[in-house]
């Protein structure tokens, strides 16, 4: 099994910083991979540069710019960059990491859209557009591939790979032509140079399709659809949707005009065009001729040209492709359109695909923007002989390039034979997927597995090319397969701590919530006790918020005083404060017999199941009182003492030493009481 250098990347940390995890994109240029920022603990996509290129300084540098230029966009609707650099031979970009679809794929299920879905979704990448504009950028490279759609409906437009300030040089020249060609403006086919109306041009192209559900201009390649863009106006959408109101037809065609200077001036504007064109289909309108006029660009005379043919005159510029050149690198256009590709103006042909990307020659920096930006000057109203004579010899020129486009297809129809449709695979089993495209001629590569919603498990969920779109027979079509949905089992986070259990949901594609706070007998404080809002072993989405309970530890619990209590009142409310309670029972003088003389701890706290005790009464002390009658006085007193008796002695008949009566008598008494004996 063969390692490649983007297998190699998994799981290396670039600049010690970025951990590279899945590929999930590829251009011709770079891949893109879902990152990790170790620093800052989020994930991020990385884009690095094919082996080779970072080699080569000019497409270096324009990597770099990349980055400088997609920065200075501090907006929500554009893809943020984050960091630039190079590790020893990787040179990277990270970026906003925006899960979700493009819109090629909403494309791909909704098309042709509701005239109002379609519009909402051009609004929202006209509103970052708006701000790249207002920054002197532009983006050159607008398509569905480039606008990202997150799971809650959030449009973010991708790649400012083409773009630059406008105060640089603007124009292409040289025999290399860069670019998405479905939705390429035609001044940059005739190296007039970009601007903000290129950027108008892609949007118009892209809501003819989002309407339509096909491409303006097509062609077997790409020079032939880049000719259609400059000697071809766009259809109105009503051709094949009838029911489309006159003013939609016109927004169109003021965004598509092939002389710029009739488009809406950039992306603002076309914003509130949309705006107007929006509120009308919300009210129900079948027709406004004030606003179809309004939006419809002027009319052009015949003998005006808004643009220039195509004039396929230069040669390559040196450096334009690094490394060896695939023999499959010429073929036929893919009309998915979402693909980049480098056209060699001389002969028409492929000769690369890339990523979203234009190519500029060293000559370009001669021209200003204003002079790129300028419409072309007015024609004097008598034309001269050497007039009618320049008009033939372009005449002349665009016949002789249809007869070469005429000759190249022949040439094409018989040497490679001819492009079969894809057949619709979406929503099959992968197996059957595989036999269908079998079938019709094709290899089925599954390119990726992907969760979705919608699509069950093992299923097909989108096919490149699209179903309809044409390839010859034994390409491959690449497939994204159904992972079924996305859910994840909800942890066990008991006893880990507030980090550790972040840490834990993160992992699991999970966000920790709200953290409250509890006292807990068995877990220790700071740890997490349970979750809250889910169960755990639950199914979740990714993103699901579960909520955590922290313990605060032991709950303190106040120790009330039972002193002078009755042993049953003491015990039972000791028992309910949840403390254990030992009983020592003492005599005493003083407290009634069964009430509590005294308790340890008497105040303070405890925790539950701490024990009390307290010190019960048994009343005074009793014993047994000495018979001492008849004894002799001193040993009836010295008895009477050593069991605890005072004693009061008292003389009853003269010269007697005998104890002739005692007072109490032999029974129990009170120690310390007084025993009364006569003698």
């Amino acid at each position: 099994m063969t390692v490649t250098r983007d297998d190699a990347l998994v799981g290396r940390v670039l600049d010690g910083r970025y951990r590279v995890a899945e590929r999930i994109a590829r251009g011709g240029m770079a891949s893109v991979f879902l990152g990790h920022d170790e620093r800052l603990d989020r994930p991020v996509a990385v884009k690095v540069m094919h082996a080779g290129l970072g080699d080569d300084e000019e497409f270096s540098q324009r990597f770099e710019r990349e980055a400088r230029a997609a920065a200075k966009l501090n907006h929500r609707g554009v893809v943020a960059v984050f960091d630039q650099g190079r590790d020893g031979d990787i040179t990277y970009l990270v970026m906003e990491y925006v899960p979700g679809r493009t819109l090629r794929d909403v494309m791909r299920e909704e098309a042709p859209m509701r005239p109002l879905r379609a519009l909402r979704l051009l609004a929202d990448v006209l509103t970052a557009l708006s701000a790249a504009h207002r920054a002197h950028l532009v983006h050159r490279d607008v398509k569905p591939e480039n606008v990202l759609i997150t799971p809650d409906g959030e449009v973010k437009v991708a790649d400012f790979g083409l773009a630059r300030a406008v105060s640089a040089a603007t124009t292409a020249t040289g025999g290399t032509l860069i670019g998405t060609v479905s939705y390429l403006a035609p001044e940059i086919v005739v190296n007039e140079g970009a601007d903000a109306r290129s950027d108008v041009y892609a949007c118009g192209a892209l809501l003819y399709e989002m309407l339509t559900g096909v491409k303006p201009h097509t062609g077997e390649s790409p020079i032939q659809v880049a000719y259609k863009h400059v000697h071809e106006d766009v259809a109105p959408p009503s051709l094949l949707r009838p029911e489309l109101p006159p003013y939609v037809d016109a927004l169109v065609a003021r965004a598509t005009v092939r002389d710029r200077t009739q488009r809406s001036q950039d992306a603002g504007v076309l914003l509130r065009q949309v705006r107007l064109v929006e509120r009308a289909l919300v009210e129900g309108l079948a027709d406004d001729p004030d606003l179809t006029a309004d939006l419809l660009p002027r009319t052009t005379a015949p003998d005006d040209e808004p643009t220039r043919p195509v004039v396929l005159e230069h040669e390559y510029p040196d450096g334009a492709l690094s490394g060896p050149m695939s023999p499959s690198a010429a073929s036929a256009l893919d009309d998915d359109g979402g693909e980049t590709v480098l056209v060699d103006r001389e002969t028409g042909e492929v000769v690369a695909r890339a990523e979203p990307t234009m190519r500029w020659s060293s000559d370009t920096w001669s021209r200003t923007p204003a002079a790129a930006a300028a419409p072309p000057p007015q024609e004097p109203p008598t034309r001269t002989r050497d007039d009618r004579a320049r008009r033939r010899g372009r005449l002349l020129l665009v016949a002789t390039l249809l007869a070469a486009l005429v000759a190249a297809g022949a040439g094409y129809w018989l040497g490679f034979g001819r492009y079969e449709a894809v057949p619709q695979l979406v929503g099959q089993a992968e197996a059957q997927a595989a036999e269908e495209a079998k079938d019709a001629g094709f290899e089925l590569d599954v390119t990726r597995r992907a969760f979705s919603e919608t699509a069950p498990l093992g299923t097909v969920i989108s096919t490149d090319p699209a179903v309809g779109d044409r390839l010859l027979p034994g390409q491959k079509i690449t497939a994204v397969v159904s992972k079924g949905k996305e859910r994840y089992a909800v942890p066990d986070l008991s006893g880990r701590t507030l980090d550790d259990a972040r840490a834990a949901l993160e992992r699991r594609n999970l966000q920790a919530g709200d953290v409250t706070e509890r006292y807990d007998e068995t877990v220790p404080q700071g740890q997490v006790v349970a979750v809250s809002g889910v169960k755990v072993g639950q199914q979740v989405r990714r993103g699901t918020v579960v909520d955590l309970v922290v313990s605060r530890g032991r709950e303190p619990i106040q120790v009330p005083d039972q002193t002078g209590r009755t042993r049953q009142e003491a015990r039972a409310a000791l028992e309910e404060a949840s403390f254990a309670v030992t009983v020592r029972e003492s005599f005493s003088d003083d407290v009634p017999k069964d009430r509590v003389i005294s308790q340890t701890p008497r105040d303070g706290t405890l925790f539950r199941g701490d024990t009390v005790t307290i010190e019960v009464s048994k009343g005074p002390e009793s014993v047994d009182v000495p018979d001492v009658l008849g004894r002799p006085r001193d040993e009836a007193v010295k008895a009477l003492e050593e069991a605890g008796f005072e004693v009061d002695v008292r003389n009853r008949i003269p010269g007697s030493d005998r104890v002739v009566f005692q007072d109490p008598g032999s029974g129990k008494a009170k120690v310390g009481s007084t025993v009364v004996i006569y003698v």
